[in-house]
């Protein structure tokens, strides 16, 4: 096997503290054919869909990538903007303000860059620019609050691949989860308290989170419990009464038992039980995307109202405010303790010309 070497090195280029940002992804444009590659991607990772490698081969190329391109497409469409796709200008925008936080904080010379685990900017090329950056110490921060293995730990699986290539690697930091971090819950109440303040409070609040099959629950995945967790810490923050708030879970797919309960048949049964009026607010989603737009702000929307629901409020995700872009700050600096800018070794460069190596 050839090693990768990073083109632009030198050894006497000055090494770096990076911190690497990611989310999920998003196809490069609301097109049958961009989505097929995406999705592509996406469902053929084992960490997303848990089953045999043949059958499940069979069933992705067979059937799901003939139907759910162009049925995806119409729907990204909706929420494609002159930006591109609002997860990826969002999570630009994420990046960018946290890298002027930090720098507001004395971390003049970190090296702050963004990646989607599927689509682009992809993983592997966002490593190899801040390789050549000099960055000899990496933390990599997924902007999922909650750990799962189908999100966090598939972005391990992206971040190991790339550097099984490498011949230099940095020191590696990963940041499992975030769920009960007091600045992100802060955030999140602030958030909530913002909405509250433009628009009054409804009968109920939700808390939404995307979904995933049981069998992940029953195998050991803590993001069920995780979830409740944030839950559990936003009402008490909002300090909310037991009757006043609810977790769910959306966006399943496909015929086996996902976790419980679902979002859409929970908002179809509350007009019924007397609650006419209802906000969700989504703690899994660092910023918005179709899940959050389309399904949730407009999808469920309608099935709370042919319900008999009178009022329906999505209060959006935390995307760049200043408030989730100071706990984001905070996050990483509590990873980044101990790691301290390495000194420059003015006699590496000469120790590696006396053996030959170029400039």
């Amino acid at each position: 096997m050839k090693f990768q070497g990073s083109p632009g090195f030198t050894h006497a280029q000055r090494d770096r503290i990076g911190v690497l940002v990611t989310n999920l992804g998003t196809p490069d444009a609301p097109t049958p054919s961009a989505l097929y590659r995406y999705l592509k991607q996406f469902l053929w990772d084992p960490r997303v869909v848990e089953l045999p490698r043949p059958l499940w081969w069979l069933v992705l190329n067979g059937v799901i990538l003939n139907i759910r391109p162009r049925r995806s497409a119409k729907s990204y469409a909706t929420v494609f903007t002159d930006e591109g796709s609002p997860l990826l200008f969002h999570t630009r925008n994420q990046a960018n303000a946290l890298s002027t936080m930090l720098q507001s904080r004395g971390h003049e010379d970190l090296v702050v860059d963004f990646a989607m685990r599927y689509g682009n900017p992809s993983i592997p090329s966002v490593l190899e620019n801040m390789m050549q950056q000099g960055v000899r110490r990496l933390l990599v921060v997924p902007l999922y609050p909650q750990y799962s293995a189908s999100t966090t730990a598939s972005t391990f699986d992206a971040v190991s691949d790339d550097f099984k290539r490498r011949r230099l690697l940095p020191e590696l930091r990963f940041v499992n989860h975030y769920h009960d971090f007091e600045p992100f819950i802060a955030a999140a109440a602030q958030r909530i308290q913002a909405h509250w303040a433009e628009h009054g409070r409804a009968d109920k609040l939700m808390f939404s989170y995307h979904g995933v099959p049981k069998k992940y629950l029953l195998n050991g995945d803590p993001y069920f419990c995780e979830c409740h967790k944030t839950s559990r810490l936003l009402a008490q923050a909002l300090e909310l009464g037991d009757d006043e708030w609810m977790t769910t879970f959306q966006s399943r797919f496909g015929r086996e038992e996902w976790l419980n309960p679902y979002t859409d048949e929970t908002l179809k049964s509350l007009p019924a039980q007397g609650v006419k009026s209802v906000q969700i607010f989504c703690p899994g989603f660092s910023a918005d995307c179709l899940e959050t737009i389309e399904e949730i702000g407009e999808e469920n929307r309608e099935y709370f109202e042919q319900a008999g629901g009178e009022r329906y409020e999505y209060i959006s995700a935390l995307n760049d405010r200043p408030e989730h872009i100071s706990a984001l700050a905070d996050l990483v600096q509590l990873h980044l303790s101990g790691w301290q800018a390495p000194e420059a070794d003015p006699e590496r460069q000469a120790r590696a010309r006396a053996q030959g190596a170029s400039e």
